[in-house]
């Protein structure tokens, strides 16, 4: 009752880089033809394309600022212009910033709860406008279920799309399926140092840090798995969200 991917048409947002360009490879080596959204990162997207090009894939590169709900909204009728009506929407997108309440100011709020938030509610709309049947995962984090004072402003807001992500599984019903993964110690930031690491790593049941490629075979599960699941949210933290 899973999706067959081959042949069918999806979109990841940040699919140039990181986890993003992960979900794409991992969908395009299922037959799948990926449009991989960018903002800045164009030459990460293109190299992308290119990999999955090399490989016999089919995809297409896609530019628009989330921070803008136009551009956002105009997202799914481009990639339809070059693949065809999108089947898989991943919402993979994000900014993720530091500071506490007191730290956060009004634009670094709005800020996280644009491009977080209100750009895969703008993407989901126009998916569930399409009037055909597919799948939404989003991209949330371990925090969004157990929400602390740290990274404020990224932690409400991806609290927010956990919510977000099962209202739309009963609003999209029975057409869509929407499930998100709820990320936690996956790739470490740029410039971390080793105490950094150890720190980060040090509460995690599992020992460990997770790779791309287990994160992208938990977003294939929930894709060719039984149409069954909806609103399910899905944590790939190691144990993280227990302790």
């Amino acid at each position: 009752m899973g999706m067959e991917l081959n042949g069918k048409v999806a979109l990841v947002t940040g699919g140039g880089v990181r986890l993003g360009r992960a979900f794409v490879e991992a969908l395009a080596k299922k037959g799948a033809s990926v449009a991989i959204h960018y903002q800045r990162s164009e030459a990460q997207a293109r190299e992308t394309l290119e990999r999955v090009e090399a490989r016999g894939g089919r995809g297409a590169l896609v530019q628009a600022d989330l921070a803008y709900p136009a551009e956002a909204g105009l997202l799914l009728e481009g990639v339809g212009k070059v693949l065809g009506p999108v089947d898989v929407l991943v919402n993979s997108a994000a900014i993720f910033e530091a500071g506490g309440l007191l730290e956060t100011g009004d634009e670094a709020w709005d800020r996280h709860h644009r491009i977080n938030l209100k750009a895969p509610f703008i993407l989901s709309r126009a998916f569930g406008n399409q009037k055909r049947p597919g799948k939404i995962v989003n991209l949330v984090d371990w925090r969004a279920l157990r929400p602390g004072a740290d990274h404020f402003a990224y932690t409400i807001s991806k609290a927010g799309l956990a919510a977000l992500t099962r209202s739309l599984a009963v609003a999209l019903a029975p057409a869509v399926q929407v499930n998100a993964l709820a990320l936690g110690a996956i790739l470490p930031a740029a410039g971390a140092t080793e105490a950094d690491l150890e720190r980060i790593i040090a509460p995690v049941p599992a020992g460990r840090w997770g790779t791309a490629e287990e994160t992208a075979q938990a977003l294939v599960f929930l894709l060719e798995g039984p149409d069954y699941i909806t609103g399910e949210i899905i944590h790939v933290d190691g144990g993280r969200h227990l302790v």
